[in-house]
Order: structure tokens, then sequence, then C-alpha cells
């Protein structure tokens, strides 16, 4: 959370608790984080960037589609999409989780701890009766809650795109088997919360990187840099060795939820890397933040 934009430095001023350091403390700093992410121009200017492109993504595939174009050979779930608009959310979604969902991500969580230590508001911050440590959990809960946030909005507008140009019924799904709408709903929030998981992770990194640095466009720059570069080591069949440990690796697993029954095995694999980057990154961001001196 940092309050670079000047209109939200007001919400910051309700932070000034006195007392013992109570759920009551915990709440409302958390509540004025999640006001920052979600209340910020930019922040909205970015959801509403998330949410365009499953709509230009269903545009350009109905237009396709009516010139008989059926869309085989594109990303995943792209194919099916001409003929259940449910589709369109997964095919959003595994296009988006290359490169815009992660940038949105990178720019949170690079921005949460530089960007308070660039503006000077730092040290104000950490007058909040909380600790250190309360406020690094507080600020890693609002990323994991703001990267659900981006995974649900890309789904939504690709869910409501994808119903007004190919309409819904039964999902076929991947192992050909059919399934009523409202139980392919609860998978499609699945796959956004596996999603949301792999995000979190990632926001980990992000976090420990902005504890580095005052400067929150280079602590966004290296981690996404870091999700790029580890995309394209996904790719090199040499590195295959490599590749279990990579956290982007097993991203669109996501697509084993539409299996019946559903493949854990993949999954679960990816929740455990996932699982370990965040403890790894999260120590490291402990560490270093604990003992960062914001007194200059």
């Amino acid at each position: 959370m940092s309050v670079a934009d000047p209109q939200q430095m007001a919400p910051t001023a309700p932070l000034q608790l006195s007392g013992k350091r109570t759920p009551a403390a915990f709440g409302r700093l958390l509540l004025s984080e999640m006001r920052l992410i979600v209340g910020r121009r930019r922040n909205q200017a970015g959801i509403g960037v998330l949410m365009v492109i499953p709509v230009i993504m269903t545009i350009a595939l109905k237009a396709s589609s009516d010139g008989g174009e059926s869309g085989e050979g594109g990303p995943l779930f792209l194919a099916a999409a001409i003929n259940n608009g449910y589709f369109v959310a997964l095919a959003a979604l595994g296009i988006e989780i290359g490169l815009f969902l992660p940038l949105a991500v990178s720019w949170l969580s690079g921005d949460s701890i530089a960007g308070e230590a660039n503006l000077g508001t730092l040290r104000y911050l950490l007058t909040v009766p909380v600790g250190r440590t309360t406020l690094l959990a507080m600020k890693y809960l609002s990323l994991l809650i703001g990267a659900f946030i981006g995974v649900l909005a890309v789904a939504l507008a690709g869910l409501v795109a994808g119903g007004i140009a190919f309409g819904f019924g039964p999902v076929t799904l991947l192992s050909g088997t059919q399934l009523a709408f409202a139980p392919a709903l609860l998978r499609l929030l699945l796959a956004a919360l596996y999603l949301t998981a792999g995000l979190g992770a990632l926001a980990a990194i992000g976090l420990f990187v902005s504890t580095l640095t005052e400067q929150p466009l280079g602590a966004t720059i290296a981690t996404v840099a870091l999700s790029t570069l580890m995309w394209i080591l996904d790719t090199i069949p040499q590195l295959d060795w490599l590749h279990p440990w990579l956290l982007v690796d097993r991203w669109l697993a996501f697509a084993d939820l539409l299996r019946d029954p559903v493949l854990l095995d993949t999954i679960s694999r990816g929740l455990l890397v996932d699982l370990a980057y965040v403890a790894v990154f999260l120590a490291a961001a402990w560490a270093r933040f604990t003992a960062k001196d914001v007194s200059g």
C-alpha cells in the first residue's frame, strides 16, 4: 500500500489508533489497505483494462466465427467458446495469466512497501499499534485479496461478454461429460481461486523486492521481469529438470478442474510450489522489513 496519489493520503489518518493491539486495529488496518487498492483511480483503470481484454477477445472471436473460422489451434478453451460463452471466461484467464494478471499483481506488490518509503509515509504508518510483523501480514493479505479481485474481474467480464455473444448452456468438460451450468460456475470459481494462489506467490516475491528499495517502479519491473523470465524458461525443453520448480509451470493446470473426475495431481503440486514460494519470500520480506531502518 502506498499513498502516491495525493488524494489518497487522507484515508491513512484513521489509522491513528490508541490502546492495545486488538483485532479491531488489525481490521481497520486491513480495511485501509483495501480502500487504497480498490479506491485508487489508477488501480480502477487497471481493473478496467483487465476486463476490456475479454470483451475484445470475444468480439474478435465472434467476428471470426461469423466468417466461418472456428478458432481451432488458438489458446486454451478458445475453440470451445464459440459454442458456449462459459468458455470465454476460461480462455480469458488462460490468456491473461501469461502477462496482464502478473503485471497487475507486480504493480500492487512492488508498490506496497517501496511506495510508502518513497513518499516518507512508512514512518507514519508504523505509528499504528500493530507492529511491523502484523503490518507486513496485512499488506500481504490485501495483496492476496487484490489478486483475487483481478482474477474474478477477468472471469466475470468473460462470462458476460461470452454469454451475450454465444449464449450459455450445459458445459461439455474436457473429459467429454456434460455438466449443468450452475455446477460449472463452481468449477470456474475454483479455477479463479487456484490462479489467485499462484498470483499470491508472485505477490510474496514482489513484497520482498519492495522491502529492498524505495523505488516502487523498480520493484514492479523486477517482479514482472522475474515472472516473464520464468515463463520463458518454462518453454525451453532442455531445462525440463527446472520446470517443476518454476512458479508459473503449473498455472495453466486450472484446466484440470474442467475434467471429470478432476485431476488433482498437477493442481496439488502447483499449490505446494505456490506455498513454498510464499513461505520463502514472506520470510525474507519479514527479515528485511523488521530490520529496515525507516528513521531517515
